[in-house]
């Protein structure tokens, strides 16, 4: 009989079952990775476009570009595009992120060919109504105004702006540039980005030849490069001045609390040890910092640290709030962290806690074939491959004391990161 008060033994992953994708390029420079999942009647497309900036175009172009998407074509009003969309029983969301911009389509496998020439109107004839425009303006100025009160909200645009400095990633908007949002500036952004050359399609589902055929006709041979001339991408990655920088609000009951500054991405072969020490130090319910400042100190009811990789660059924090009674108190014990995680080894169960925890999570990811592409998609546009995941899996089931604290000494130095606080130093 079970004894169920025994707890299964844990596996370690070795070797991780992810689907290879099969790969299409066409005339037109469109590039497309196919993931088959014949039993399911679902089907997944999503156009991923690069984005392009230069020194004189706002960054918020990107985010109007993503959000305008649907609201009208040269034969389509934004009413008719969702009329359409949801009487064949379709999803389809914009999307915007710091280096892409995509469009996702979710369709059942028997209405693709009445949907996808729905997406391919809206990809080369999107015309940006001039009222529509006006609303998301209107609408967006109205909720940056309102965000700007919120002390979190501060704290991460000032975390931002300090360490990443004046480029996309360092931008923030003011409720006075979405006035320079013109309709031909949209245009202009839509006709150079919104090119095949510029797009990878990723397709998962039941995805026959019949539809293969479709997104031949209409995305690999009808839709045309109409811009080439794209100006070269420039990113610069200014310097991290270690600072504390405090934005006082008297009438504050709680302090918004940002730490961190550049980091790797997961080009660099330390990464998935990093996440490892990130998860350790604030990535899970069960980290360092929750149990010392919610769950022993009771300063706050959540914090968390996070290592994020972006295309060119990649960035370490830590973000909390907490009683404004309590900041200082809780930035000496998020300092003390910092120091413990150099200084002291950690201990073996609390390695082997981490490990089970981050490979049941990563098992977990992959749940479908929309989670296998979403896996693909992410070493893809880090220049690698699938084997990243069995490489990540062995340095996973590595990690002990000395590994942890190498990684500690190497990328989490307290004392030449950004601080922020947005509130209160008491």
């Amino acid at each position: 009989m079970l004894n169920r008060t025994i707890a299964p033994a844990f596996q370690p992953i070795n070797k991780l079952a992810i689907h290879e994708p099969e790969s299409f390029e066409y005339a037109n420079g469109l590039k497309a990775f196919v993931f088959q999942s014949p039993e399911l009647e679902l089907i997944k497309f999503e156009f991923v476009f690069e984005n392009h900036f230069d020194t004189h175009e706002l960054t918020l172009m990107n985010t109007a570009l993503s959000a305008m998407f649907k609201e009208g074509t040269s034969s389509r009003t934004s009413g008719q595009i969702a009329d359409e969309i949801d009487f064949l029983g379709a999803y389809l969301m914009p999307e915007y992120s710091f280096d892409h911009t995509s469009l996702t389509l979710y369709t059942m496998h028997k209405h693709v060919a009445q949907v996808l020439p729905i997406v391919s109107d809206i990809l080369q004839h999107s015309i940006f109504p001039q009222k529509e425009l006006d609303t998301y303006v209107r609408n967006n100025k109205q909720s940056l105004e309102i965000s700007l009160k919120k002390n979190d909200f501060i704290a991460r645009r000032l975390f931002y702006q300090n360490v990443f400095g004046d480029n996309r990633y360092g931008a923030v908007p003011s409720p006075e540039a979405f006035d320079a949002i013109t309709r031909e500036s949209l245009l202009k952004l839509y006709n150079k980005q919104i090119q095949p050359s510029n797009c990878t399609l990723f397709v998962a589902g039941n995805v026959t030849k019949d539809v293969l055929a479709i997104v031949d006709s209409i995305f690999g041979q009808q839709w045309e490069n109409t811009y080439s001339d794209r100006d070269k991408d420039l990113f610069v990655l200014g310097e991290v001045k270690s600072q504390i920088i405090t934005d006082f609000k008297a009438e504050s009951l709680q302090s918004a609390i940002r730490i961190g500054g550049h980091s790797i991405n997961r080009e660099h072969p330390d990464f998935p040890a990093l996440q490892f020490v990130n998860t350790l130090f604030g990535g899970f319910f069960g980290s360092r910092l929750m149990r010392n400042i919610r769950e022993d100190k009771g300063y706050t009811y959540s914090i968390g640290s996070a290592a994020v990789s972006l295309q060119h660059a990649g960035f370490f924090t830590i973000a909390s709030e907490v009683g404004v009674d309590v900041t200082q108190a809780t930035m000496d014990e998020i300092e003390k962290e910092f120091k413990l995680l150099g200084n002291e080894l950690a201990e073996e169960d609390e390695i082997a806690l981490v490990r089970n925890y981050m490979q049941g999570v990563l098992l977990g990811s992959l749940e479908s074939i929309f989670s296998h592409a979403d896996k693909y998609k992410a070493v893809y546009y880090s220049g690698m491959d699938l084997s990243y995941y069995d490489y990540y899996a062995d340095v996973m089931n590595a990690m002990d004391p000395l590994k942890v604290q190498e990684i500690a000494h190497k990328y989490f130095d307290y004392d030449k990161m950004v601080k922020v606080v947005v509130g209160q130093l008491n």
